[in-house]
């Protein structure tokens, strides 16, 4: 895999993998405009009621339909209207059995809780959805780089790349074939960087990233034309 299918790999993983695992566990139907109230979301006796539909529109990309559609399927498997982590990491080592998918579930949870409270809430998760299925291109970068910047500090180190990296591998690079030699992340994220830290500083800033990413036409065309 040369650099190019290294940060298709590395970015486009967050969105086909994110959006298979909804399709899979019924959290992203089609949008159905059948049986849609004009009403406000339906709230129930929950732990966590979410925002007002206006809102939710005005900070996404998402019809008032389309919400109540979400907030139904959001609602039935996550009745207290809160998701923790375990749950989180559940849903992935579920649809990722011969792997270990828990470090990988972990660090994508931490970048859709955005007030680091433990638990994602509606808001926290359709916002995030609409980044990754209707955000441009630089949303989608700006989400991938929240995500590899780890102690969200503003800046991937080879480190942080490293674990994203491992954890990928964990959860299906041993199930690939040909197989992955133990030493490919390592091997993957030394190319990112000397493509992406310009300035040899050792780290990537978002500058940086979104700016190499952007240049790569191949990178952008196949990672958001999914």
């Amino acid at each position: 895999m040369g650099i190019q299918g290294m940060e298709l790999f590395a970015i486009g993983v967050v969105i086909i993998l994110f959006v298979a695992v909804l399709k899979q566990f019924g959290i992203l139907e089609p949008m159905s405009l059948e049986d849609s109230s004009d009403s406000d979301l339906e709230l129930s006796t929950v732990r966590h009621q979410p925002e007002g539909l206006e809102q939710l529109q005005a900070q996404t990309k998402f019809t008032k339909k389309e919400l109540q559609s979400l907030y139904r399927g959001f609602k039935n498997e996550c009745p207290s209207g809160l998701v923790d982590e375990e749950t989180f990491k559940t849903i992935y080592s579920q649809f990722f059995p011969q792997g270990d998918a828990t470090t990988y579930a972990h660090f994508l949870f931490n970048a859709f809780d955005l007030d680091r409270n433990g638990s994602i809430r509606f808001e926290d998760f359709v916002i995030g959805l609409s980044v990754l299925l209707r955000g441009s291109v630089t949303e989608k970068l700006n989400w991938a780089f929240n995500l590899y910047d780890i102690n969200k500090d503003g800046y991937i180190t080879k480190e942080e790349m490293l674990l994203i990296m491992k954890s990928i591998y964990d959860m299906m690079g041993r199930y690939t074939y040909p197989s992955v030699r133990d030493e490919a992340p390592s091997e993957h994220v030394e190319k990112f960087f000397q493509k992406m830290d310009r300035n040899r500083d050792g780290v990537v800033t978002i500058e940086e990233f979104i700016e190499t990413c952007q240049k790569d036409e191949e990178v952008t065309r196949h990672t958001w034309d999914q």
